[in-house]
This record gives structure tokens, C-alpha cells and sequence, in this order.
């Protein structure tokens, strides 16, 4: 278990907390100068905070209190830096070899070689490779000092979307086989809710929330963080409760609510998720037609990969839009068009509220 609690006035400032597991794969998200990478350096020991601590499996590498501050080569860190570092004069084997202590080097570089699928190539420099490629070496060499940690700096920036959706796959599957903390910094949501298990939203140097990525996806706790997750969906509106039941009072629509979380007479904030608004299929009706009915016009659609994204300009209501996945044969077959009226349904059981 590694477990991170640092605060620091200074710039960079930070105020971070968050624990990964062995075994678990936690993604450090947020904008460009959030304090990301500044805490895989803090980790590191390559930059030492004002307060606070850093534990791994119960062993202090920092902690102010017990003025406890283990410099690097004491802490069995593996980092992959977002540029790999390769050294360019020494063979892949040789920038392997270099982060081993092991006597048996042939044996473990081997080794080494054949997890990351690069076995044949000891010999090649790194100039000699892809980027993809030269990523694994990297991966290789971080895991040659058989570490406690393994930090991964925006790993994926320097290759193409193709090279990137291999090695997605790859570290998918290697990851499995890694029985240390993995900690990823990435800006990219799509890439940490693919393969972590864990996220941290990391905003100004301090962390907001920690979560799985559907709760930090769909259910997050605040605004802040849900414009920093990019929600698409969110609106203000007010929970009137009607008998047992709690309604929300939005845009001169009433949509009934689930959530028994007691916002009674209260503006919250709140959306649903673009894959949980729910079409009014002209095919084929489904089950969920019949909740929190919507309508409105379409005003854009856009196909990516098989998902059409429908925005939607909701009747009675100035300037508010929806957003709508649906997969791209349910928009075939449905024959939506721009400009077309259509009706949605907000599934109740979706529908996630947030103080004002």
C-alpha cells in the first residue's frame, strides 16, 4: 500500500492525499500545471515537500514529523518519464543492465525482454527503435530494480494515436502480472478511466476527490470536479419534495428523482450521464420510455467510432442543451437527422445531484 499526505506553501504548492493499493492502477488526473508530476517527483525523492508523509508498505520514505527524508537511491522507485530518458549511446540491454543490481543481469535483462515482447532486440539502440518500443524499454529498465513503486509520467504523450491504443493493451496486460502501487499521471480521462482502477483529481496542487473512474466520471462530488472531468451534462435546478417522493424542479420541468439524499427546498447542481439519456426509439420502444420524458430538436449529431453524440436543444428552455450517446446503428435505424424533433427519457436512477 502506498499512502501520500503532503502539504507545501511553497510553488509549486500542494495540499495532496490519496492511497493506491498494491496491485491497483491509480490515474493522477487534471489540467497542464496541476502539481501531477510534481508529486511523482515528491514520491521519487526527487523533490521534498514542507510536511507530511510518504509510506509504502508501512515504511516511512518521508515524513516531516519524524524528520525522515530517504534520498532516491534509498527508495526502489521504477519511473517511466514521459520522455523515456533512454540513454542514447548503450543498447537496449545495456539501458536495462544499468538499473539492475542483480548478479544474474543475462538471465533477469532476458527476462525483462520477453515481458515487455522485445525479445531480439538487445542489441539495437535506442534510435534504432519506434516509440512504442522505446516506451517498453523504458518499462523494462523501471521494473529491472525490482521496485516497491512504479511511477508512470504521461507515458503515452510522445507516440501516435495507433502506437497508443497498442500500448494501451500492452500495459493492460502487463499490469496484471505487477504486484506494486502503480501510479499514472495523465490529462487524458479517456486513458486513466480505460485502465485505472483508481482516480485522483488533482487541481492548483491539491487533490478534490479519489474514486473509481465511473464515480468520479458520473457521480462526482462537486462542480469543480465535474467541470474538471468534463461532465457534459450539467444544469441548476431545485429539489421539491412531493410526498415520499423527491422531484426535481428544472427549466419548468418536473423530473423525478431516486436519490434520497436530503435536498428538500434546496438548488443543487446536477447531471446524468450522455450514455443514460435514454431515446424514444421510433422503432422499437424500450422500456425506459416512460420516465422523465424530454423533447426538443436536434441540432447536431457527430459519429465517432461506432458512438453518435446527438446534441439536443430542449423545448421551453432558452439555450439548454443535452447530449445524447447513442451507438451509431441505433441512429441509423431511428434515422435521426438534424433539425429532427425526438423526445429522451432521464432515467431517474442516473440522475446525480450535487450541493449548490
Amino acid at each position: 500500500m502506498l499512502e501520500v499526505s503532503l502539504l507545501d506553501e511553497r510553488q509549486p504548492a500542494l495540499s495532496v492525499e490519496f492511497n493506491c493499493a498494491s496491485g491497483e492502477l491509480l490515474a493522477l488526473v487534471g489540467p497542464s500545471g496541476a502539481g501531477k508530476s510534481t508529486v511523482l517527483r515528491c514520491i521519487a525523492g526527487l523533490h521534498k515537500p514542507e510536511r507530511g508523509h510518504i509510506r509504502i508498505n508501512q515504511s516511512d520514505w518521508f515524513n516531516s514529523d519524524d524528520k525522515i527524508n530517504r534520498i532516491p537511491q534509498q527508495r526502489r522507485v521504477g519511473f517511466v518519464f514521459q520522455n523515456y530518458a533512454l540513454f542514447p549511446h548503450l543498447t537496449v540491454a545495456e539501458n536495462i543492465k544499468l538499473a539492475q543490481s542483480n548478479t544474474q543481469e543475462d538471465k533477469l535483462t532476458a527476462s525483462l525482454l520477453s515481458k515487455v515482447r522485445l525479445t531480439g532486440l538487445e542489441k539495437r539502440y535506442p534510435h534504432q527503435l519506434s516509440g512504442g518500443q522505446q516506451q517498453r524499454v523504458a518499462i523494462a529498465r523501471a521494473l529491472a530494480r525490482n521496485p516497491d513503486v512504479l511511477l508512470l509520467d504521461e507515458p503515452f504523450s510522445a507516440v501516435d494515436k495507433v502506437t497508443r491504443r497498442k500500448l494501451y493493451l500492452e500495459l493492460n496486460s502487463l499490469r496484471h502480472d505487477l504486484a506494486m502501487p502503480i501510479v499514472l499521471v495523465t490529462h487524458d480521462l479517456d486513458e486513466a478511466a480505460m485502465l485505472a482502477d483508481t482516480m485522483v483529481v488533482i487541481y492548483r496542487g491539491k487533490t478534490l476527490q479519489q474514486g473509481t473512474p465511473s464515480q468520479l466520471l458520473h457521480q462526482p462530488d462537486t462542480v469543480s470536479v465535474a467541470k474538471l472531468v468534463d461532465v457534459r451534462n450539467l444544469f441548476k435546478g431545485k429539489v421539491v419534495k412531493e410526498g415520499k417522493e423527491l422531484q426535481l424542479h428544472w427549466e419548468n420541468k418536473q423530473l423525478t428523482l431516486s436519490d434520497r439524499i436530503d435536498y428538500h427546498q434546496q438548488t443543487v447542481n446536477w447531471t446524468i450521464s450522455p450514455s443514460k439519456v435514454i431515446l424514444h426509439q421510433r422503432v422499437r420502444p424500450s422500456r425506459g420510455e416512460q420516465e422523465n420524458p424530454v423533447s426538443g430538436q436536434i441540432v447536431e449529431l457527430m459519429t465517432l467510432r461506432g458512438i453518435t453524440t446527438v446534441l439536443l436543444s430542449v423545448n421551453d428552455a432558452k439555450n439548454v442543451i443535452i447530449q445524447m450517446d447513442v451507438s451509431e446503428h441505433v441512429a441509423i435505424r431511428n434515422d435521426l437527422k438534424k433539425g429532427d424533433a425526438i423526445t429522451v427519457s432521464l432515467i431517474a436512477d442516473s440522475i446525480h445531484l450535487m450541493p449548490s
